[in-house]
């Protein structure tokens, strides 16, 4: 829980009602590993904070073939905002990677805090421009990486994380097949 107000305290200030009032509205949830946090076509009716373990975000096609958009880990959030927020069916799944640790928010505790906790929304909003700020700069970065530099960024970006996830997953992130992510590995 530590790790959680640690996080938030970065984005915004808060007194120590409102901690107890965060620490009053956090579950503890364990997901296993290959279960979903979120699935797509449904309404996401929760957010989670890691603490323990890695999601991927991806989907599929209509062949079963499963793409990874991206990966989440610890202590971060994780949610299908825009389903969160604006109540639409997800168009992705968040998938348990590893076994995984969360507390999670229900929709209306989220709703309670944001109603009682002055700042509340715009921590969030803080944390969501951050995040999607990050995402840009790797999407950016995808578009005119070669295999091999895109997979040298992801090292030196997600220090340990290519050991934690199947080559596969890995693999579909980087865009590439999982012999040519091989190849890559062994130079």
């Amino acid at each position: 829980m530590e790790e959680l107000i640690s996080y938030l305290l970065q984005f915004g200030n808060l007194n120590q009602e409102q901690i107890a009032m965060i620490q009053s509205k956090a579950k503890l949830k364990t997901i296993p590993k290959g279960a979903y946090f979120s699935q797509a076509g449904k309404i996401a009716d929760k957010i989670g904070y890691i603490t323990e373990g890695v999601f991927r975000v991806c989907y599929y096609d209509k062949a079963g073939e499963g793409y990874t958009r991206y990966f989440v880990y610890e202590n971060r959030f994780v949610a299908d905002i825009n389903s969160f927020r604006d109540e639409v069916p997800s168009a992705e799944y968040i998938e348990a990677v590893t076994d995984c640790k969360l507390l999670v928010f229900s929709k209306e505790g989220f709703e309670d805090l944001s109603n009682t906790i002055t700042g509340w929304s715009d921590i969030f909003l803080k944390i969501t421009s951050y995040v999607m700020e990050n995402k840009m700069k790797a999407s950016s970065n995808m578009l005119v990486q070669d295999a091999h530099t895109r997979y040298l960024h992801f090292l030196e970006h997600y220090p340990g994380l290519a050991n934690r996830v199947p080559l596969s997953m890995l693999a579909s992130y980087l865009g590439i097949t999982a012999s040519s992510l091989s190849r890559i590995r062994k130079k």
